[in-house]
């Protein structure tokens, strides 16, 4: 029997797409950790790296949706080039106001516009979700996309922190740019896969974020990104403490590559429960996966209990990207995805500062709290949320979706 995986790219136009997918969010992984390294090595304040990858992960927060919404208007390729243009403007600058020592307030306002960056992988799941709605294959591509995700968090913060910390310290950060640049352009040149904007008429003012599900994934996501943002933070000064920084990518992929091996095998399986049951267990394991860390004496212990943490992310984030598909009308799928990767992106922000603060006073050992507190608070939202799940917003538009499905099969 064909591996599903093998199955998901007999769709022409898949293997590019993926791949120019892939390129394109390695920033994800490489631009707040590559900061971090980059003012770390050049000041030695911790607390002003983390508020600069705060600031970048705040105005992804704010600025992502609007994009991803007048993607869903307007096409992938009119959008993005233009916004990940902006973005790599504002890399350019933080780079060289940082090199230059020039004052803090200029690296924050440079900061502040890399929010452009546009959610490559929501662009790619849409493609997935026009070739594959309402099919099985869909389950495997959207594992497939989190494997992706873990692999560029595999490398990454390999590539960002060593190249900062082994050849100059803005080289990371400097990739990160060249990688989107190139991913956002490779992608945006496919147009045969590229979905087909929605009418004016399917849109309406209000955002997606008015669905009570998706309200819940958006806020159980913040927590979850304060996980990763603060595990980023601390476990390069955790490695520093140790006398070891350069390990801290070596963890950190540890702690991605957990995370890859589950999305794997998640993708081969097919399940007959109810999603939202299987997202609230994973929520449930990845807050109790922080409790080891607060433990933890040494980089060996923490490689191995960021590997075993890791092995809950995926499953989560693969059954929440189903949730979303079926808690916002069709019209909006961009941008409902992207409002998940915004609370993510939010809680990155708020843990890798509150980490950064927390170290500056206290220690890296210290800092590995805030995991666990924001690991706490994911649990009590997701708890407290759950019911809200099982009531799928209903789908409108379906005729239109439908056609564009069957041009796609028949290209």
């Amino acid at each position: 029997m064909p591996s599903p995986y093998r199955l998901i790219f007999s769709a022409p136009g898949t293997r590019a797409f993926s791949a120019a997918g892939f390129i394109g969010r390695l920033p994800l992984s490489m631009m707040g950790i590559g900061v971090v390294t980059m003012v770390s090595q050049l000041t030695g304040r911790y607390g002003l790296a983390g508020a600069l990858s705060a600031t970048i992960a705040l105005s992804a927060a704010v600025i992502g949706p609007q994009v991803s919404r007048l993607v869903d208007r307007h096409g992938q390729r009119r959008v993005l080039r233009p916004a990940a243009l902006m973005s790599l403007f504002a890399a350019t600058g933080l780079l060289l106001t940082a090199s230059l020592s020039a004052p803090d307030w200029t690296l924050f306002v440079f900061s502040a516009f890399i929010g452009f960056t546009p959610s490559v992988g929501s662009m790619t799941r849409a493609r997935w979700a026009v070739l594959y709605r309402d099919t099985p294959h869909l389950h495997t591509a959207y594992s497939l996309e989190s494997v992706i995700d873990e692999v560029c968090f595999i490398f990454g913060p390999i590539i960002s922190i060593g190249l900062s910390t082994v050849w100059f310290p803005a080289a990371g950060p400097l990739l990160a740019a060249v990688f989107l640049a190139v991913g956002v352009f490779w992608l945006t040149a496919l147009r045969a896969t590229e979905p087909v904007p929605h009418p004016r008429e399917h849109h309406t003012k209000e955002s997606a974020l008015r669905s009570r599900g998706l309200q819940v994934l958006v806020a159980t996501f913040v927590a979850t990104g304060a996980i990763f943002g603060s595990v980023d933070v601390v476990t390069v000064a955790f490695a520093d403490e140790e006398g070891h920084k350069t390990l801290a990518s070596v963890v950190l992929a540890l702690y991605a590559a957990g995370s890859c091996l589950a999305g794997v095998l998640f993708g081969l399986v097919r399940f007959t429960g109810e999603p939202p049951r299987r997202w609230l267990l994973g929520v449930l394991a990845m807050g109790l996966s922080m409790i080891p860390l607060q433990l933890v004496g040494n980089l060996t212990l923490l490689a191995a209990a960021l590997f075993v943490a890791g092995l809950a992310i995926a499953p989560t984030m693969i059954t929440t990207m189903a949730l979303v598909e079926q808690h916002v009308p069709r019209a909006k799928l961009t941008e409902g995805m992207t409002w998940v990767s915004t609370g993510l992106a939010v809680g990155i922000a708020l843990g890798s500062s509150a980490a950064g603060w927390v170290i500056d006073a206290a220690g890296a050992r210290a800092g590995y709290g805030v995991s666990g507190v924001s690991g706490a608070v994911a649990v009590a939202v997701g708890l407290l949320g759950y019911r809200r799940l099982g009531k799928p917003v209903p789908q409108r538009g379906g005729a239109l979706e439908d056609d564009e499905r069957q041009d796609r099969h028949m290209a």
